[in-house]
C-alpha cells in the first residue's frame, strides 16, 4: 500500500467507541457518599508504604506497611480489612513497555485521565475514541470488593454510591455523552441486584457489570435458578450484561508459581469458559431479550468453541443435560445474544465470517498496560485493512451503538449525556 493510500485510509477510519476502558475512582467518591457512621470503615485512601507484594499464580497478594516501615509509598484503598494499593498495572499508559512493573503508585504518579473527565476526553481525543464504557478500578471489575465484604449494609450502599458517582459524574454533563455507564449490582442477593438494574434503568443505563464464573465467588452458576429475578430485569430492561476477563476473581493460571505471563497469555480461558455455560444453560431462550459480551477477552477462540459446541448439542444432548431447556444449536444462540470484545486480534478477523460481524465489538483498555493507547486507531487500520468499510464501521462503533442504546452520533443520551 502506498503512503497516500495509507493517508487516506486512516483518515477514513471511523471513531472508535470502546466497549472497555478503564476509570480510576477519585478519592473522595465514597468518602462524599457515604453515611458518616461509615467514614472510618467505608472506601478510602491512606497514603502508606509497600512492605512486600507478591503476584503469583494468579493472585495478587500485597501488604501495607505502616508508620516508620520502609518502602516505595503508595495511596492504598482502606475497607474494613482490606488494604488495596493503586498499582501501575491500573494505570500504565505513558509509560514504555520496559518502564511498566508492578509496583505502588500515588494519583500524582498516574496519567490524569485516568480519573480526571476532562483529562480522559482529551486522551481520548488523542486516540481518535470518540466515546468508552468504563470498568471499575477499586470496586474490581464487577464489584467483588463488596461482595466479599463483612458488612452487607455498607456494601450495599457502596455500590449505590458507586453507580451514583458514575453516572452523575463520570458519565455527567463534563463528559458530554462520551462517557457511557456501566454500574454495578450486589451480587450476594439477586433480588437486591435486580432493583439496582431498573434504578439504573431508568436514569438511561444500558450496562450492568457481572461476573464470567460466579461460582469462583461463591455465588450461584448460571445453571440455577437464582440468578433469575437479576436476568429477568436486564431482559426487560434492555440491559447488557457485561463480564471482564478476571470478574471471577480467579485469573487462568497454570500453577501456584506460574509467572504472570502465562496468565497473560491465556486470559480469554474463562471467557470461554463462561460463554460455554451460558449457552448450555437454556438462559437465553427464557429470557430472549438477554445480551451479554465479553470485555478484553478477545475473538480467535470463538469459531472453534461455536463450533464443537454444535456437536456436542447434536450428538449429545440427550445425555449432556441439556435437551429440555436448549432448543436450537448454540451458534444460533451466540449470534443473537453474545459479543466478543477485541483491541488487539488479527487472527479472530481473519475468522470473522465464523464469528459473525454483527457480534464483535471493539475496545482500547486504557489505561491498562495492554492499552493500544495512543495507537487504536493504527492498530485497528492494520487489523482490519482487509475489510470493507461497512463492516469495519460495525466493528469499531456501529454494534455497539445499538447494543448499548447510543444516538446514530454514538454518544449517550441519559441525564447528565448527549445534549
Amino acid at each position: 500500500m502506498s503512503r497516500m493510500e495509507t493517508s487516506r485510509t486512516l483518515s477514513a477510519f471511523p471513531k472508535i467507541i470502546s466497549v472497555d476502558d478503564h476509570t480510576v475512582e477519585p478519592p473522595d467518591v465514597w468518602r462524599d457518599r457515604l453515611p458518616k457512621k461509615y467514614q472510618d470503615t467505608g472506601p478510602r485512601i491512606v497514603r502508606a508504604p509497600l512492605k512486600e507484594m507478591t503476584f503469583l499464580g494468579g493472585k495478587f497478594a500485597p501488604v501495607m506497611g505502616g508508620p516508620g516501615d520502609d518502602g516505595p509509598l503508595g495511596d492504598w484503598w482502606v475497607y474494613e480489612d482490606l488494604h488495596r494499593p493503586l498499582t501501575r498495572l491500573d494505570t500504565a499508559v505513558g509509560y514504555s513497555r520496559d518502564e511498566i512493573k508492578l509496583e505502588v503508585i500515588t494519583y500524582e504518579q498516574m496519567r490524569p485521565g485516568s480519573y480526571d473527565v476532562p483529562r480522559r476526553l482529551a486522551d481520548m481525543d488523542v486516540n481518535h475514541v470518540q466515546s468508552a464504557l468504563c470498568f471499575p478500578t477499586f470496586p474490581r471489575f464487577c464489584g467483588q470488593t463488596f461482595t466479599e465484604a463483612k458488612d452487607r449494609e455498607l456494601g450495599l450502599l457502596g455500590v449505590r454510591a458507586y453507580n451514583d458517582w458514575m453516572v452523575e459524574e463520570w458519565c455527567g454533563p463534563d463528559a458530554h455523552g462520551r462517557l457511557i455507564p456501566l454500574t454495578l449490582v450486589p451480587l450476594w442477593d439477586a433480588r437486591l441486584a435486580a432493583a439496582e438494574v431498573r434504578r439504573n434503568a431508568a436514569r438511561g443505563v444500558r450496562a450492568v457489570a457481572f461476573s464470567e464464573i460466579p461460582p469462583h465467588l461463591g455465588l450461584p452458576s448460571v445453571h440455577t435458578d437464582d440468578w433469575d429475578p437479576f436476568l429477568a430485569a436486564c431482559d426487560e430492561t434492555g440491559t447488557v450484561i457485561a463480564m471482564h476477563i478476571g470478574s471471577s476473581s480467579r485469573m487462568p493460571s497454570t500453577s501456584a508459581d506460574a509467572p504472570p505471563a502465562v496468565g497473560s497469555t491465556i486470559t480469554f480461558a474463562n471467557c470461554c469458559f463462561s460463554m460455554v455455560d451460558w449457552l448450555m444453560s437454556g438462559k437465553f431462550e427464557r429470557f430472549p431479550n438477554l445480551r451479554v459480551m465479553y470485555a478484553e477477552g478477545q475473538i480467535g477462540w470463538i469459531p472453534y468453541i461455536l463450533e464443537r459446541a454444535d456437536v456436542v448439542w447434536e450428538e449429545n444432548r440427550g445425555w449432556g443435560g441439556v435437551a429440555d431447556k436448549v432448543h436450537r444449536p448454540p451458534s444460533e444462540l451466540f449470534a443473537g445474544h453474545v459479543f466478543g470484545c477485541f483491541f488487539d486480534d488479527a487472527f479472530g478477523l481473519r475468522n470473522l465470517d465464523a464469528i459473525g460481524i454483527g457480534n464483535v465489538l471493539y475496545e482500547t483498555d486504557y489505561p491498562h498496560s495492554d492499552s493500544t493507547w495512543p495507537k487504536s486507531r493504527e492498530v485497528g487500520e492494520a487489523q482490519m485493512g482487509h475489510l470493507e468499510a461497512e463492516v469495519v464501521e460495525r466493528i469499531v462503533r456501529g454494534n455497539a451503538i445499538e447494543l448499548l442504546g447510543l444516538t446514530d452520533d454514538g454518544l449517550w443520551a441519559g441525564p447528565g449525556g448527549a445534549r
